[in-house]
């Protein structure tokens, strides 16, 4: 039984070997055989190929989308990141036709504005300098007046009412000329020479609006006379004036003029 079995064994490994040669002799002779494995196997290899290689096409087609979506949405935003200004300037345009009459009467009411303030504080400026000027003007005048009516010698005594003249107005002049006519025959006599100096000049008060017309002025003044009666011995007095001026034009005359202060100061000589 041994035996058997063993036999039967190695017949079985022969008839299977010997099966398994003739099948590829079978398959080795007959070339259909192998065409239609190899092709069936390469078309499977090429169909798996085509399967595996479908996902990644669809993939890097997904991919280059995605890109050009992506390249899309950052040109958008350049896009409208560069043109903004310009959306902008339209919108500007647009509310300034429509409140530009509301932006005219602002800008008016802004440049009104500022002119008065400019001319509030201006004006006040102005008129100081104004009023200054006035006053310079009235107290130079006075000045002059009474440096040129108490000023003379013995051989301009007779021009003496025409050269004062000019600074005289309102009835005044008349009154100096009777004045000096009185006294010229007889300083013309005693050959009495006078010589004033203005010490200080300053303007009392001005009066008149909008443009002052009116003014009072104090005159300080050294007055020295020398006549050969006293030896050619100078008498000093110290004189203060009064005047009132009156504008003519753009002149300043004088219309008055009163004593307020007279000192003699002539040194006296005697035991």
């Amino acid at each position: 039984m041994e035996g058997q079995r063993s036999d039967s064994g190695d017949l079985s490994e022969a008839v299977a070997e010997d099966s398994a040669n003739g099948t590829a002799a079978a398959v080795d002779e007959d070339g259909s055989v192998d065409g239609s494995v190899d092709g069936s196997v390469d078309g499977s290899v090429d169909a798996v190929d085509e399967d595996v290689a479908a996902p990644d096409t669809a993939v890097e087609e997904d991919a280059v989308e995605e890109d050009a979506a992506d390249t899309e949405v950052v040109a958008d935003d350049d896009t409208s990141t560069s043109s903004e200004p310009a959306t902008k300037r339209p919108g500007a345009g647009k509310w300034f036709a429509r409140h530009r009459r509301a932006v005219i009467v602002t800008t008016a009411a802004t440049f009104v504005a500022a002119g008065a303030f400019a001319g509030a504080a201006v004006q006040p400026y102005l008129s100081d300098r104004a009023t200054v000027a006035t006053k310079l003007r009235v107290a130079e005048t006075a000045a002059k007046a009474i440096t040129t009516l108490w000023s003379y010698t013995p051989e301009d005594m007779d021009t003496l009412s025409e050269r004062s003249a000019k600074y005289l107005g309102g009835g005044f002049d008349e009154q100096y000329r009777t004045y000096v006519d009185a006294i010229a025959a007889t300083n013309k006599q005693a050959k009495v020479t006078s010589r004033t100096q203005v010490v200080g000049a300053a303007v009392e008060s001005l009066r008149g609006t909008p443009m002052a017309d009116e003014a009072t002025a104090i005159v300080y003044t050294n007055t020295t006379s020398t006549t050969p009666q006293n030896n050619n011995i100078p008498s000093l007095k110290y004189l203060s004036y009064r005047l009132e001026l009156e504008r003519e034009g753009r002149d300043w005359r004088v219309t008055r003029m009163t004593t307020v202060t007279s000192l003699d100061l002539t040194p006296k000589f005697g035991p």
